[in-house]
Protein backbone atom coordinates (compact mmCIF):
# COMPACT_ATOMS: atom_id res chain seq x y z
CA UNK A 1 0.00 0.00 0.00
CA UNK A 2 3.17 2.14 0.95
CA UNK A 3 4.50 1.40 -2.29
CA UNK A 4 1.37 2.40 -4.20
CA UNK A 5 1.36 5.61 -2.81
CA UNK A 6 4.57 6.76 -3.54
CA UNK A 7 4.48 5.39 -7.60
CA UNK A 8 0.78 7.76 -7.56
CA UNK A 9 2.91 10.69 -6.27
CA UNK A 10 5.81 10.15 -8.71
CA UNK A 11 3.24 10.14 -11.47
CA UNK A 12 1.75 13.09 -10.16
CA UNK A 13 5.07 14.96 -10.02
CA UNK A 14 6.21 13.96 -13.48
CA UNK A 15 2.76 14.67 -15.05
CA UNK A 16 3.34 18.53 -16.54
CA UNK A 17 1.48 21.25 -15.11
CA UNK A 18 -1.95 22.22 -17.09
CA UNK A 19 -4.31 24.53 -16.56
CA UNK A 20 -6.57 24.08 -13.41
CA UNK A 21 -9.94 25.50 -13.08
CA UNK A 22 -9.99 28.89 -10.92
CA UNK A 23 -10.83 28.45 -7.11
CA UNK A 24 -14.84 29.30 -6.97
CA UNK A 25 -15.19 32.66 -4.63
CA UNK A 26 -17.81 33.99 -3.13
CA UNK A 27 -20.32 36.42 -4.90
CA UNK A 28 -19.21 39.60 -3.83
CA UNK A 29 -22.22 41.70 -2.75
CA UNK A 30 -23.94 44.32 -5.29
CA UNK A 31 -23.56 47.44 -2.51
CA UNK A 32 -22.02 47.94 0.49
CA UNK A 33 -25.33 46.73 3.02
CA UNK A 34 -26.19 49.68 6.04
CA UNK A 35 -24.53 48.36 8.90
CA UNK A 36 -27.55 46.76 10.99
CA UNK A 37 -28.01 48.51 14.90
CA UNK A 38 -25.86 47.13 17.61
CA UNK A 39 -28.06 46.19 20.60
CA UNK A 40 -26.27 45.68 23.84
CA UNK A 41 -26.61 43.05 26.81
CA UNK A 42 -28.80 45.88 28.93
CA UNK A 43 -30.57 46.76 25.64
CA UNK A 44 -31.83 42.98 25.61
CA UNK A 45 -32.75 42.53 29.14
CA UNK A 46 -34.46 46.36 29.15
CA UNK A 47 -36.57 45.07 25.78
CA UNK A 48 -36.81 41.39 27.05
CA UNK A 49 -38.79 42.78 30.80
CA UNK A 50 -40.98 44.80 28.68
CA UNK A 51 -41.60 43.08 25.75
CA UNK A 52 -40.81 39.18 26.15
CA UNK A 53 -44.52 37.61 25.73
CA UNK A 54 -44.34 35.52 29.03
CA UNK A 55 -43.03 38.32 31.01
CA UNK A 56 -46.40 40.03 29.83
CA UNK A 57 -48.45 36.53 31.23
CA UNK A 58 -46.51 36.59 34.15
CA UNK A 59 -47.23 40.33 35.02
CA UNK A 60 -50.88 39.56 34.00
CA UNK A 61 -51.01 36.49 36.31
CA UNK A 62 -49.49 38.74 39.42
CA UNK A 63 -51.97 41.59 38.68
CA UNK A 64 -54.81 38.86 39.00
CA UNK A 65 -53.15 37.67 42.40
CA UNK A 66 -52.70 41.04 43.71
CA UNK A 67 -56.68 41.30 44.11
CA UNK A 68 -57.01 38.61 46.74
CA UNK A 69 -56.78 41.29 49.56
CA UNK A 70 -59.63 43.48 48.06
CA UNK A 71 -61.77 40.51 47.74
CA UNK A 72 -60.81 39.19 50.96
CA UNK A 73 -61.41 42.89 52.45
CA UNK A 74 -64.90 43.04 51.01
CA UNK A 75 -66.46 41.05 53.06
CA UNK A 76 -65.60 43.24 56.06
CA UNK A 77 -65.79 46.19 55.03
CA UNK A 78 -69.69 47.98 54.86
CA UNK A 79 -71.85 46.63 52.23
CA UNK A 80 -74.93 49.15 50.62
CA UNK A 81 -77.60 47.77 48.15
CA UNK A 82 -79.94 49.63 46.68
CA UNK A 83 -83.12 48.38 44.87
CA UNK A 84 -86.16 49.35 43.35
CA UNK A 85 -89.34 48.06 41.67
CA UNK A 86 -92.36 49.77 39.96
CA UNK A 87 -95.27 47.72 39.75
CA UNK A 88 -98.61 48.28 37.47
CA UNK A 89 -101.76 46.90 39.37
CA UNK A 90 -104.86 46.33 37.36
CA UNK A 91 -107.14 47.31 40.34
CA UNK A 92 -106.85 50.23 42.87
CA UNK A 93 -107.71 48.95 46.45
CA UNK A 94 -108.84 51.21 49.10
CA UNK A 95 -109.96 49.67 52.67
CA UNK A 96 -111.87 51.83 55.08
CA UNK A 97 -110.77 52.33 58.67
CA UNK A 98 -112.94 53.97 61.55
CA UNK A 99 -111.16 56.33 63.72
CA UNK A 100 -113.98 57.39 65.97
CA UNK A 101 -117.31 55.91 67.24
CA UNK A 102 -120.48 56.70 68.60
CA UNK A 103 -120.89 54.93 72.26
CA UNK A 104 -124.34 54.97 73.99
CA UNK A 105 -125.48 53.47 77.80
CA UNK A 106 -129.21 54.35 77.84
CA UNK A 107 -132.08 52.48 76.29
CA UNK A 108 -133.54 54.29 73.13
CA UNK A 109 -136.81 56.72 74.18
CA UNK A 110 -135.85 56.41 77.63
CA UNK A 111 -135.75 60.26 79.46
CA UNK A 112 -132.21 60.54 80.42
CA UNK A 113 -131.64 59.71 77.03
CA UNK A 114 -130.26 61.85 74.54
CA UNK A 115 -131.54 62.24 70.84
CA UNK A 116 -130.16 60.05 67.88
CA UNK A 117 -127.34 61.34 66.21
CA UNK A 118 -128.45 62.93 62.76
CA UNK A 119 -124.65 62.56 61.23
CA UNK A 120 -124.51 58.64 61.19
CA UNK A 121 -122.43 56.92 58.33
CA UNK A 122 -125.04 55.90 55.48
CA UNK A 123 -126.44 52.44 56.42
CA UNK A 124 -125.95 52.44 59.86
CA UNK A 125 -129.00 53.45 62.77
CA UNK A 126 -129.00 53.80 66.24
CA UNK A 127 -130.46 51.03 67.77
CA UNK A 128 -130.61 50.92 71.65
CA UNK A 129 -128.31 51.27 74.44
CA UNK A 130 -124.76 50.26 74.77
CA UNK A 131 -124.56 50.78 71.08
CA UNK A 132 -121.04 51.43 69.59
CA UNK A 133 -120.95 52.37 66.06
CA UNK A 134 -118.18 54.62 64.21
CA UNK A 135 -118.42 58.29 63.45
CA UNK A 136 -115.75 58.29 60.79
CA UNK A 137 -114.13 56.17 58.36
CA UNK A 138 -110.97 56.95 56.61
CA UNK A 139 -110.17 55.37 53.40
CA UNK A 140 -106.73 54.25 53.12
CA UNK A 141 -105.63 52.82 49.57
CA UNK A 142 -103.43 48.76 49.73
CA UNK A 143 -102.85 48.76 46.74
CA UNK A 144 -102.90 51.48 43.69
CA UNK A 145 -102.54 51.56 40.18
CA UNK A 146 -99.01 52.87 39.83
CA UNK A 147 -97.25 50.97 42.71
CA UNK A 148 -93.86 51.97 43.69
CA UNK A 149 -90.92 50.84 46.38
CA UNK A 150 -87.82 51.17 47.31
CA UNK A 151 -84.66 50.07 49.60
CA UNK A 152 -81.43 51.07 50.96
CA UNK A 153 -79.50 48.38 52.87
CA UNK A 154 -76.39 49.01 55.15
CA UNK A 155 -74.63 45.63 56.47
CA UNK A 156 -71.34 45.82 58.44
CA UNK A 157 -69.49 42.91 59.60
CA UNK A 158 -67.89 43.80 63.38
CA UNK A 159 -66.83 40.97 64.79
CA UNK A 160 -66.03 38.56 61.92
CA UNK A 161 -62.94 36.22 63.00
CA UNK A 162 -63.14 33.87 59.83
CA UNK A 163 -63.16 37.18 57.86
CA UNK A 164 -60.01 38.41 60.14
CA UNK A 165 -57.93 34.97 58.95
CA UNK A 166 -58.90 35.36 55.39
CA UNK A 167 -57.94 38.72 55.13
CA UNK A 168 -54.21 37.44 56.77
CA UNK A 169 -54.21 34.66 54.37
CA UNK A 170 -55.25 36.57 51.35
CA UNK A 171 -51.63 38.66 51.68
CA UNK A 172 -49.67 35.83 52.53
CA UNK A 173 -51.37 34.42 48.75
CA UNK A 174 -50.39 37.93 47.41
CA UNK A 175 -47.13 37.77 49.05
CA UNK A 176 -46.03 34.33 47.61
CA UNK A 177 -48.01 35.07 44.22
CA UNK A 178 -45.02 38.05 44.00
CA UNK A 179 -42.00 35.81 44.93
CA UNK A 180 -43.17 33.56 42.45
CA UNK A 181 -43.38 35.95 39.58
CA UNK A 182 -40.17 37.71 40.56
CA UNK A 183 -38.54 34.19 39.86
CA UNK A 184 -40.13 33.01 36.52
CA UNK A 185 -39.38 36.89 35.24
CA UNK A 186 -35.36 35.98 36.64
CA UNK A 187 -35.49 32.94 34.83
CA UNK A 188 -36.51 34.22 31.95
CA UNK A 189 -34.31 37.11 31.82
CA UNK A 190 -31.80 34.95 32.58
CA UNK A 191 -32.50 32.72 29.37
CA UNK A 192 -32.19 36.11 27.27
CA UNK A 193 -28.79 36.79 28.75
CA UNK A 194 -27.83 32.96 27.98
CA UNK A 195 -29.19 33.71 24.50
CA UNK A 196 -27.09 37.28 23.93
CA UNK A 197 -23.70 35.72 25.35
CA UNK A 198 -24.35 32.18 23.08
CA UNK A 199 -24.88 34.76 19.83
CA UNK A 200 -22.09 36.87 20.63
CA UNK A 201 -19.65 33.46 20.81
CA UNK A 202 -21.39 32.40 17.19
CA UNK A 203 -20.38 36.15 16.02
CA UNK A 204 -16.63 35.57 17.06
CA UNK A 205 -17.01 31.47 16.04
CA UNK A 206 -18.13 33.16 12.42
CA UNK A 207 -15.02 35.37 12.48
CA UNK A 208 -12.67 32.71 13.29
CA UNK A 209 -13.61 30.73 10.52
CA UNK A 210 -13.66 33.78 8.03
CA UNK A 211 -9.97 33.80 9.15
CA UNK A 212 -9.77 30.19 8.65
CA UNK A 213 -10.78 30.96 5.20
CA UNK A 214 -8.56 33.73 4.27
CA UNK A 215 -5.46 31.45 5.35
CA UNK A 216 -6.81 28.54 3.16
CA UNK A 217 -7.14 30.69 -0.33
CA UNK A 218 -3.82 31.83 0.49
CA UNK A 219 -2.44 28.61 0.64
CA UNK A 220 -4.45 27.89 -2.10
CA UNK A 221 -2.81 30.36 -4.14
CA UNK A 222 0.23 29.04 -3.00
CA UNK A 223 -0.10 25.96 -3.90
CA UNK A 224 -1.46 26.99 -7.49
CA UNK A 225 1.61 28.88 -7.89
CA UNK A 226 3.84 25.80 -7.21
CA UNK A 227 1.67 23.15 -9.36
CA UNK A 228 1.79 25.85 -12.57
CA UNK A 229 5.21 26.29 -11.62
CA UNK A 230 6.44 22.49 -11.69
CA UNK A 231 7.54 22.35 -8.08
CA UNK A 232 4.92 20.51 -6.80
CA UNK A 233 2.65 17.93 -7.13
CA UNK A 234 -1.24 18.03 -8.09
CA UNK A 235 -1.95 16.61 -4.65
CA UNK A 236 -0.78 19.39 -2.87
CA UNK A 237 -3.20 21.71 -5.24
CA UNK A 238 -6.00 19.12 -4.87
CA UNK A 239 -5.24 19.45 -0.82
CA UNK A 240 -5.23 22.80 -0.77
CA UNK A 241 -8.57 22.98 -2.62
CA UNK A 242 -10.02 19.95 -0.31
CA UNK A 243 -8.85 22.47 2.71
CA UNK A 244 -10.59 25.78 0.86
CA UNK A 245 -13.84 24.17 0.95
CA UNK A 246 -14.07 22.85 3.93
CA UNK A 247 -13.12 26.46 5.24
CA UNK A 248 -16.25 27.67 3.26
CA UNK A 249 -18.48 25.32 4.20
CA UNK A 250 -17.67 25.52 8.17
CA UNK A 251 -18.16 29.88 7.76
CA UNK A 252 -21.67 28.76 6.23
CA UNK A 253 -22.71 26.77 8.63
CA UNK A 254 -20.75 29.59 11.55
CA UNK A 255 -23.31 31.82 9.58
CA UNK A 256 -26.57 29.98 9.42
CA UNK A 257 -25.84 29.65 13.15
CA UNK A 258 -25.46 32.55 14.10
CA UNK A 259 -28.71 33.93 11.89
CA UNK A 260 -30.49 31.47 14.13
CA UNK A 261 -29.51 31.65 17.46
CA UNK A 262 -30.56 35.52 16.21
CA UNK A 263 -33.71 34.82 15.52
CA UNK A 264 -34.37 32.92 18.72
CA UNK A 265 -33.34 36.32 20.67
CA UNK A 266 -35.31 38.10 18.74
CA UNK A 267 -38.09 36.09 19.36
CA UNK A 268 -37.33 36.01 22.90
CA UNK A 269 -37.88 40.24 22.67
CA UNK A 270 -40.60 40.25 20.24
CA UNK A 271 -38.74 42.25 18.03
CA UNK A 272 -37.39 41.38 13.96
CA UNK A 273 -34.00 40.39 13.69
CA UNK A 274 -32.21 43.37 11.98
CA UNK A 275 -29.71 44.13 14.55
CA UNK A 276 -26.13 43.09 15.43
CA UNK A 277 -24.76 42.07 19.07
CA UNK A 278 -20.97 43.36 20.83
CA UNK A 279 -18.75 40.91 22.35
CA UNK A 280 -19.97 41.67 25.82
CA UNK A 281 -17.71 41.92 28.93
CA UNK A 282 -17.80 38.79 30.90
CA UNK A 283 -19.61 38.83 34.21
CA UNK A 284 -18.39 39.30 37.52
CA UNK A 285 -19.04 36.01 39.62
CA UNK A 286 -20.74 36.81 43.18
CA UNK A 287 -18.60 37.54 45.85
CA UNK A 288 -18.75 36.99 49.63
CA UNK A 289 -18.02 34.14 52.54
CA UNK A 290 -20.81 32.37 52.16
CA UNK A 291 -22.48 32.28 48.69
CA UNK A 292 -25.54 29.57 50.28
CA UNK A 293 -26.26 32.22 52.61
CA UNK A 294 -26.71 34.88 50.24
CA UNK A 295 -28.90 32.20 47.99
CA UNK A 296 -31.24 31.86 51.25
CA UNK A 297 -32.20 35.50 51.51
CA UNK A 298 -31.45 36.61 47.71
CA UNK A 299 -33.75 34.08 46.03
CA UNK A 300 -37.32 34.63 45.14
CA UNK A 301 -38.19 30.81 45.39
CA UNK A 302 -36.95 30.41 48.75
CA UNK A 303 -38.72 33.11 50.21
CA UNK A 304 -41.81 31.92 48.40
CA UNK A 305 -41.27 28.65 49.71
CA UNK A 306 -41.31 30.32 53.61
CA UNK A 307 -44.29 32.91 52.96
CA UNK A 308 -46.11 29.04 51.89
CA UNK A 309 -45.76 27.35 55.56
CA UNK A 310 -47.33 30.41 56.77
CA UNK A 311 -50.37 30.39 54.04
CA UNK A 312 -50.71 26.76 55.40
CA UNK A 313 -50.73 27.79 58.78
CA UNK A 314 -53.02 30.67 58.05
CA UNK A 315 -55.29 28.14 56.60
CA UNK A 316 -55.56 26.44 59.72
CA UNK A 317 -55.95 29.48 61.89
CA UNK A 318 -58.87 30.18 60.23
CA UNK A 319 -60.73 26.70 60.57
CA UNK A 320 -60.84 27.23 64.27
CA UNK A 321 -62.09 30.61 63.66
CA UNK A 322 -65.37 28.52 62.70
CA UNK A 323 -65.68 28.35 65.93
CA UNK A 324 -66.57 31.96 66.93
CA UNK A 325 -69.51 33.38 66.71
CA UNK A 326 -70.26 36.76 64.00
CA UNK A 327 -72.00 39.78 64.77
CA UNK A 328 -73.33 42.26 62.37
CA UNK A 329 -74.93 45.48 62.10
CA UNK A 330 -77.86 46.67 59.85
CA UNK A 331 -79.64 49.69 58.64
CA UNK A 332 -82.44 49.92 56.20
CA UNK A 333 -84.19 52.62 54.77
CA UNK A 334 -87.40 51.99 53.02
CA UNK A 335 -89.47 54.16 50.43
CA UNK A 336 -92.60 53.52 49.45
CA UNK A 337 -95.86 55.45 47.79
CA UNK A 338 -98.59 53.42 49.68
CA UNK A 339 -98.10 54.39 52.84
CA UNK A 340 -100.52 52.51 54.81
CA UNK A 341 -101.18 52.58 58.97
CA UNK A 342 -97.83 54.72 58.86
CA UNK A 343 -98.58 57.10 57.02
CA UNK A 344 -95.11 57.57 55.90
CA UNK A 345 -93.20 57.34 52.52
CA UNK A 346 -90.38 57.01 54.24
CA UNK A 347 -89.34 54.64 56.91
CA UNK A 348 -86.06 53.15 58.84
CA UNK A 349 -84.95 50.36 60.50
CA UNK A 350 -81.55 49.59 62.30
CA UNK A 351 -80.70 46.64 64.40
CA UNK A 352 -77.62 43.84 65.08
CA UNK A 353 -77.43 40.58 63.97
CA UNK A 354 -75.75 37.38 65.59
CA UNK A 355 -74.69 34.19 63.99
CA UNK A 356 -73.29 31.19 65.97
CA UNK A 357 -72.42 27.25 63.93
CA UNK A 358 -72.99 25.57 66.70
CA UNK A 359 -72.97 22.07 64.71
CA UNK A 360 -71.60 21.89 61.46
CA UNK A 361 -71.83 18.05 61.24
CA UNK A 362 -67.66 17.50 61.92
CA UNK A 363 -66.77 19.92 59.12
CA UNK A 364 -64.64 22.16 61.38
CA UNK A 365 -62.80 19.16 62.49
CA UNK A 366 -61.23 17.81 59.62
CA UNK A 367 -60.77 21.17 58.11
CA UNK A 368 -58.06 21.66 60.56
CA UNK A 369 -56.83 17.85 59.61
CA UNK A 370 -56.84 19.37 56.30
CA UNK A 371 -54.93 22.06 57.20
CA UNK A 372 -52.16 20.29 59.65
CA UNK A 373 -51.63 18.17 56.11
CA UNK A 374 -50.90 21.41 53.97
CA UNK A 375 -49.00 22.26 56.33
CA UNK A 376 -46.50 19.08 56.33
CA UNK A 377 -46.54 19.61 53.02
CA UNK A 378 -45.29 22.73 52.78
CA UNK A 379 -42.47 22.16 55.42
CA UNK A 380 -41.53 19.27 52.51
CA UNK A 381 -41.82 21.64 49.74
CA UNK A 382 -39.66 24.47 52.02
CA UNK A 383 -36.81 21.84 52.87
CA UNK A 384 -36.55 20.70 49.25
CA UNK A 385 -36.43 24.21 47.93
CA UNK A 386 -33.46 24.86 50.30
CA UNK A 387 -31.78 21.38 49.53
CA UNK A 388 -31.80 22.03 45.91
CA UNK A 389 -30.56 25.47 46.18
CA UNK A 390 -27.56 24.26 48.48
CA UNK A 391 -26.96 21.57 45.35
CA UNK A 392 -27.21 24.09 42.72
CA UNK A 393 -24.65 26.41 44.45
CA UNK A 394 -22.45 24.12 45.26
CA UNK A 395 -22.33 22.74 41.51
CA UNK A 396 -22.30 25.76 39.65
CA UNK A 397 -19.35 27.09 41.87
CA UNK A 398 -17.50 23.73 40.46
CA UNK A 399 -18.70 24.22 37.15
CA UNK A 400 -17.24 27.71 37.77
CA UNK A 401 -13.72 26.90 38.62
CA UNK A 402 -13.89 23.89 36.00
CA UNK A 403 -14.71 26.31 33.34
CA UNK A 404 -11.85 28.47 34.47
CA UNK A 405 -9.02 26.54 34.42
CA UNK A 406 -10.55 24.99 30.69
CA UNK A 407 -10.17 28.43 29.27
CA UNK A 408 -6.48 29.04 30.51
CA UNK A 409 -5.70 25.67 29.05
CA UNK A 410 -7.71 26.92 25.82
CA UNK A 411 -5.86 30.19 25.79
CA UNK A 412 -2.14 28.86 25.74
CA UNK A 413 -3.09 26.48 23.49
CA UNK A 414 -4.21 28.80 21.18
CA UNK A 415 -1.09 30.78 21.51
CA UNK A 416 1.02 27.95 21.18
CA UNK A 417 -0.86 27.23 17.94
CA UNK A 418 -0.71 30.72 16.60
CA UNK A 419 3.46 30.44 17.43
CA UNK A 420 3.38 27.20 15.83
CA UNK A 421 1.26 28.52 12.80
CA UNK A 422 3.63 31.53 12.26
CA UNK A 423 7.15 29.68 12.11
CA UNK A 424 5.34 26.80 9.65
CA UNK A 425 4.12 29.44 7.36
CA UNK A 426 7.48 30.96 7.30
CA UNK A 427 9.19 27.68 6.79
CA UNK A 428 6.45 26.87 4.06
CA UNK A 429 6.87 30.21 2.25
CA UNK A 430 11.10 29.01 2.56
CA UNK A 431 10.58 25.66 0.95
CA UNK A 432 11.69 23.43 4.25
CA UNK A 433 8.05 22.50 5.45
CA UNK A 434 5.77 20.44 3.15
CA UNK A 435 2.46 21.63 2.49
CA UNK A 436 0.69 18.99 4.91
CA UNK A 437 2.92 20.29 8.05
CA UNK A 438 1.18 23.94 6.70
CA UNK A 439 -2.02 22.33 6.98
CA UNK A 440 -2.01 21.05 9.86
CA UNK A 441 -0.83 23.85 11.80
CA UNK A 442 -3.58 25.77 10.40
CA UNK A 443 -5.94 22.93 11.27
CA UNK A 444 -4.39 23.45 14.56
CA UNK A 445 -4.90 26.92 14.73
CA UNK A 446 -8.39 27.10 14.34
CA UNK A 447 -9.27 24.43 16.53
CA UNK A 448 -7.49 25.95 19.18
CA UNK A 449 -9.20 29.00 18.23
CA UNK A 450 -13.05 27.74 18.35
CA UNK A 451 -11.83 25.82 21.28
CA UNK A 452 -10.91 29.29 23.21
CA UNK A 453 -14.51 30.49 21.81
CA UNK A 454 -16.30 27.74 23.21
CA UNK A 455 -14.17 27.82 26.71
CA UNK A 456 -14.66 31.28 26.87
CA UNK A 457 -18.88 30.87 26.71
CA UNK A 458 -18.60 28.09 28.89
CA UNK A 459 -17.16 30.43 31.44
CA UNK A 460 -19.87 33.51 30.79
CA UNK A 461 -22.60 31.00 31.16
CA UNK A 462 -21.22 29.27 34.04
CA UNK A 463 -20.88 32.85 35.70
CA UNK A 464 -24.30 33.64 34.84
CA UNK A 465 -25.79 30.33 36.17
CA UNK A 466 -23.66 30.41 39.99
CA UNK A 467 -25.18 34.29 39.49
CA UNK A 468 -28.63 33.19 38.81
CA UNK A 469 -28.30 29.82 41.92
CA UNK A 470 -27.60 33.02 44.17
CA UNK A 471 -29.47 35.38 42.85
CA UNK A 472 -27.23 38.20 42.76
CA UNK A 473 -27.45 38.96 38.88
CA UNK A 474 -28.77 42.46 39.21
CA UNK A 475 -29.71 42.30 35.65
CA UNK A 476 -31.78 39.45 35.73
CA UNK A 477 -32.93 39.53 39.48
CA UNK A 478 -34.53 43.00 39.16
Amino acid sequence: MIAAHIVVALALTQTPPAESKPAPTLPAPESTPRPLPVLTLLDAIELARHQNLDIKQVNARLDQARQLSWKAWSFYLPQIALGATYTRNQLAVDIGFPVGYYVTTCAQGSANCPAPPTNLPAGETYTGSNATLPSTIVSEPVQTLNQGQGQLALNQALIAPTTWSSIANAYTQERVADYNSQQQRRDLLFTVAQLYYSLASLKQLALVQERQLELTQERERDARVRYNAGTSPKVGLLRAQIDRAQAEEDLKRAQIDYQKAKISLATALDRDENFEVENPRSPKPPVGPNLLEQAMELRPDVKAANENVKGAEGQRTQAFMEYLPNVGGFLKILYSNVTIFTGQTFVWAAGLGLTWNILDGGLREATIREADAKIVEAKAARDSVDLHTAENVKQFQLELEAAIANKAKAKERAEFAEENAKLVDVAYKAGAATYLESTDSIQTLRQAEVTLVAESLNVDVATLRLLNAVGAFQEVNN
